[in-house]
This record gives structure tokens, C-alpha cells and sequence, in this order.
């Protein structure tokens, strides 16, 4: 049995090995490892997309964590299989992960219908970690049909997650302190579902907050879409939510209103649509990521790099010249 029969077909034992191993193949940047890589995907790629994803982000604090664990064991309760692809901040040392979620769902990891990995963020754009993509094709591929993305919750982490999952949660603070926070991150704007987490600490402030964000929600025209739009019931209109994940309060409530937003997204085709979308932008990234690899490996570049960084510390040349001579050196036709 080879790694993609292992990882769709596997015994329990097998699969969560093979499993480990296709996405650490994933993660690895040798040209070699990246070939068996591209091989695997595409076995695996008839086996995957029958899954949900669901993207999980908020500030550091506000009970990710928690909040997933207590999800993902009331959804296996339910019948189904969760995979958890959280990205951790990376050590600037060692380049590992410093919080390590797999430490702190301790019921959730050790579940046997259940799949946890951390990855370090390795300083990607957006808090993100470059293969979560491949990987969450990897868990579908295994039969998780609940497929969770957690990340770091800074800087352009929300926009990174909105942009490969099927629905955006965003988890808030009772207590935030300026309540026109959220809107100047531009965060709302992406949000499918706020959650108001740890509202059983001050009920009073847990309300607060959800009427705050509920108006914000509605000024900023529910994602763009026409103010009549606000309406129709054929479509999903954002929503705040109250609940406690240490407590296990208020689940029921969150999983009843994904999974509304689900049958409303794939009567409409927008599911489909928004993965159409995602995969070409997966694709472009790549491209992007290659073209960033194989300009710092070209020798004429390699060679000219070192006199011009010295003189742009210098201040002899403009950065931008630099650049273009760099590129220049690049596209040059070899002898």
C-alpha cells in the first residue's frame, strides 16, 4: 500500500501515519520531496473537497484554543471527524512552534476520530503556514469531513484564512476596549460569524459587545452586498454570537447557525464559486512563491546581489534601481 492508498483507505493506526508523513512531505523544500509531493496531491485530489472548512481567528487571548477543542469534541459527538490544522507562531530561534495547540486540546488530540497539526508559521504572510492549503486536502483526502483552520490571529492572518476556507468565524473579546477596534482592522468586512467568547466571565459586557458589533456589522453593508440584499432570505447576512467554550455553553447555538450558512452557501452555488476562486488564487500564490525562489537561486543574480546591497546600505543607488538591475539580470538570456 503506498502513502495515498495509506492515507485514504488506511486502518486508524496506518492512516494517522500516513497522514503525518503526506503533509511533513508537503512542508519539506527539497526539489526531490517536492515532486513526490505534486505526485501525491494529485492522487489524492479525486478523494478530497467533501469536506467543510471552517476558519477560526481572533487576537491572541481571546480562547482559540478552548474554543476548538470544545467544538471539536461536540461535533465528533455528533458523528463526524475533525481535522485541526492550527498554525503557531514561530520561534525566530529555531524556526518551531512556541505555543504548541496540540499540548493544549489534550482531550481533542488524543481522540481517536479526531486529527491535530501544528505548524509553525515560519514567518509566512498572514500568520499562515505555506502548505495549510495541502494539507487540508490531505485530511479530506482521509475521510475528516469537518476540516478547522486556526491561526496566529495577527496582522493579515484573518484575511489569509478567509481566503481558503468555506466560512470565516472570528472570536471576540467581552471586553475588547475600543469598540471601533474591529472596524478600523477591517476584519468585519470578512467575518462570517462573530463569536463573543468567555461571555459567561461579564454577561453585561458580553451584550455590549454583541449589539457593538452587530451595528458595526450592519454599517459596513454585510460584505459589501447591496443595502435591499439585507432581506433576502435565500442569502446569509453575518451574525453575532454569545457563548462560553471553557463551559461548553452556546455550542449548539454556533453549530446550528454554520450549518444554516452551509445549506444557504451550497443552494446557491456560492460554495463552489468561493472554492473555484480560492484554487486559482492558491495557484497564483504559488507562482508568485516560485518565481521569489528561483530569482534568489539564478547565479547572475547571486552574483550581483552582494555589490548591490552594499551599495543601497550605502545609499549609492535607489533600492528601485537595484531591484530593476537584479531583474534585469534574471530575464537576461543566458550564453
Amino acid at each position: 500500500m503506498n502513502l495515498s492508498q495509506a492515507i485514504v483507505a488506511g486502518d486508524e493506526t496506518a492512516q494517522r501515519r500516513a497522514i503525518a508523513k503526506g503533509i511533513t512531505l508537503l512542508e519539506s523544500t527539497r526539489a526531490d520531496h517536492r515532486a513526490q509531493a505534486d505526485a501525491l496531491l494529485t492522487e489524492l485530489l479525486p478523494h478530497a473537497g467533501r469536506s467543510f472548512r471552517l476558519g477560526i481567528s481572533g487576537v491572541p487571548g481571546v480562547g482559540k484554543s478552548t474554543f476548538i477543542e470544545a467544538l471539536g469534541l461536540f461535533l465528533i459527538a455528533q458523528g463526524h471527524r475533525v481535522a485541526v490544522l492550527a498554525i503557531d507562531p514561530s520561534s525566530s530561534v529555531s524556526g518551531g512552534s512556541i505555543l504548541g495547540d496540540k499540548t493544549r486540546m489534550e482531550h481533542l488530540s488524543v481522540h481517536p476520530q479526531a486529527y491535530i497539526r501544528p505548524s509553525p508559521a515560519s514567518g509566512t504572510l498572514g500568520g499562515v503556514a505555506a502548505k495549510t492549503r495541502e494539507a487540508m486536502l490531505v485530511c479530506e483526502a482521509a475521510g475528516y469531513d469537518i476540516v478547522i483552520v486556526e491561526t496566529v490571529g495577527v496582522g493579515q492572518s484573518e484575511t489569509a484564512v478567509a481566503g481558503m476556507t468555506d466560512m470565516f468565524v472570528l472570536l471576540q473579546l467581552p471586553n475588547a476596549g475600543d469598540d471601533l477596534q474591529a472596524i478600523k482592522k477591517g476584519v468585519m468586512e470578512l467575518a462570517d460569524l462573530v463569536v463573543i467568547n468567555k461571555a459567561d466571565i461579564d454577561p453585561d459586557a458580553a451584550m455590549r459587545a454583541q449589539a457593538q458589533i452587530t451595528s458595526a456589522m450592519r454599517i459596513l453593508g454585510q460584505h459589501g452586498r447591496a443595502e435591499h440584499a439585507h432581506h433576502d432570505e435565500t442569502l446569509w447576512h453575518a451574525q453575532v454570537l454569545q457563548l462560553s467554550a471553557l463551559k461548553a455553553e452556546g455550542l449548539d447555538r454556533f453549530w446550528a447557525a454554520v450549518s444554516r450558512f452551509r445549506h444557504l452557501q451550497e443552494a446557491g452555488g456560492r460554495i463552489a464559486a468561493r472554492r473555484r476562486q480560492q484554487s486559482l488564487a492558491w495557484m497564483w500564490e504559488r507562482i508568485e512563491s516560485g518565481l521569489k525562489q528561483a530569482f534568489r537561486q539564478h547565479p547572475q543574480v547571486q552574483a550581483l546581489l552582494p555589490q548591490l546591497t552594499r551599495e543601497v546600505e550605502k545609499g549609492g543607488i535607489a533600492a528601485s534601481t537595484a531591484a530593476r538591475q537584479l531583474l534585469a539580470a534574471m530575464l537576461e538570456p543566458r550564453p
